[in-house]
């Protein structure tokens, strides 16, 4: 009997070699390319100089200020005058009769009580902080700036002192700044006061059941409106907060989102037609419409809205178009490959009954591309509802505009955080109503 003999190995060694040291390349290269990349924007974006900038106490002071208010006692020296006030506001000045009970004011001296052992007493221009497990310190406001005698032993962190300013944070709440022209302690308290009704407001701190009562009561306040519409009025002309101003510009934002999208919508479906292979034999008429449509959505909706606040001028409109523009190019490049996707069958079947165009396209065509027309449509519905406030603080107007107003006063963050809320909710209730109409729609449900 015969027996094979082999010459050649079973494998090839260099060829198993090569294989080995490949994947043994890829295991260590690629992890070492990404490191190195990283590495690389890690310099070259600063980050360094980022992180050592970085005042994360400041952060925690704005959020601080975001879900709190703060009473303001103050002395003004160059009148000698005192005054206890809400976030330091005229309009929300406390009576000297109506102070709060930590505050006791006499004559132009006070003695303010910030809890747990933390007492300022202001006696003229002299002021002494007291300061559990630190001491007192001494502060005098001269003509010069101010003196400061502190408690032997390191000056602490949270002190800030120089001849011009004293400042002194021993808590997060609590705080106390002198100058040579006032003498200022802030003392921090959790929620959003005057949110409801301004200061001075008939209505200020009472409680629902009250206000509830009055609305409906028959004994009219303003024997010209009701005392639910004198109500509803007081909340909405709220100074502090405005909430009629803030409704307004949600509801324009909601707005220039749906004109949008629903222009979009329209001018991108006929203009679907015409770049659909299956629908426009002409080569030049589908090439054009389809470069038509990387114009509109090769530029970014934010430019297009500089563009349209530069030429029709601040306003919602010009965010709608800016909208509308994007939009277009985005939803006419998906409706058309919708409706190359179609299937010819259906549209065959609606031809032999002896239906016009037209009608081959509503009963045809059109039953095809509905849930991709009624989906992608809610999508960019919902999600320019967020574009719209960023349009919005480019100038387009909107809330995204009072929110830009707010943060830059740097001291209005409650509101601030009222307004994202806001926007989080509306949202929130965009995605929802989408999701429903998309249900109803789509599924019949």
């Amino acid at each position: 009997m015969a027996v094979d003999t082999f010459d050649e190995p079973l494998f090839d060694r260099d060829t198993v070699w090569q294989n080995v040291r490949r994947r043994a390349l890829l295991t260590v290269g690629v992890p070492l390319a990404v490191l190195a990349y990283l590495t690389y924007t890690w310099f070259a974006f600063g980050v360094p100089d980022l992180l050592a900038r970085a005042q994360p106490e400041r952060a925690v002071i704005l959020g601080t200020d975001s879900v709190a208010y703060k009473v303001h006692v103050t002395k003004l020296l160059r009148s000698d005058k005192m005054e206890v006030a809400i976030e330091g506001e005229r309009r929300a000045t406390y009576d000297h009769d109506k102070l709060p009970d930590w505050v006791k004011v006499t004559g132009k001296d006070a003695v303010v009580d910030l809890g747990k052992g933390y007492l300022v007493d202001i006696a003229g221009k002299v002021v002494h902080f007291t300061v559990p497990g630190y001491g007192t310190i001494k502060v005098t406001a001269t003509d010069a700036g101010v003196d400061t005698v502190l408690p032997p032993g390191p000056v602490p962190d949270w002190i800030l002192d120089n001849p011009r300013k004293f400042d002194a944070r021993p808590t997060l709440d609590r705080r106390l700044q002198v100058t040579r022209s006032k003498i200022e302690v802030h003392n921090y308290f959790g929620g959003w006061e005057n949110f409801w009704f301004p200061f001075h407001s008939q209505f200020y701190d009472l409680p629902f059941s009250e206000l509830w009562a009055i609305a409906l009561s028959n004994e009219r306040i303003d024997p010209d409106q009701s005392n639910m519409s004198l109500i509803l009025d007081e909340f909405l002309s709220n100074p502090d907060w405005q909430h009629r101003e803030v409704f307004i510009a949600l509801f324009e934002t909601i707005m220039m989102a749906v004109l949008g999208t629903l222009t979009a919508a329209l001018f991108g479906l006929p203009l679907a037609f015409l770049a659909a292979r299956n629908f426009t034999p002409s080569l030049i008429v589908r090439f054009g419409i389809r470069r038509l449509f990387d114009f509109l959505r090769g530029i970014d909706m934010l430019i297009w809205s500089l563009i349209f606040i530069r030429a029709f001028g601040l306003g919602p409109l010009t965010g709608a178009l800016a909208i509308a523009f994007t939009d277009t190019g985005s939803l006419g490049k998906l409706f058309s490959e919708a409706l190359e996707n179609i299937d010819n069958k259906q549209v065959e079947g609606v031809r032999a009954t002896g239906a016009s165009q037209v009608q081959r396209y509503r009963f045809g065509v059109i039953p095809q591309i509905l849930p991709v027309f009624v989906s992608q449509v809610l999508y960019y519905l919902e999600s320019n509802t967020r574009s719209a406030t960023v349009i919005g603080a480019l100038g387009a107007g909107g809330i995204g505009l009072l929110l830009v107003e707010t943060i830059k006063t740097s001291r209005d963050w409650e509101n601030t955080t009222y307004i994202i809320l806001l926007t989080i909710v509306v949202v929130i209730l965009m995605d929802q109503t989408s999701g429903w109409l998309r249900r109803k729609l789509i599924e019949g449900k």
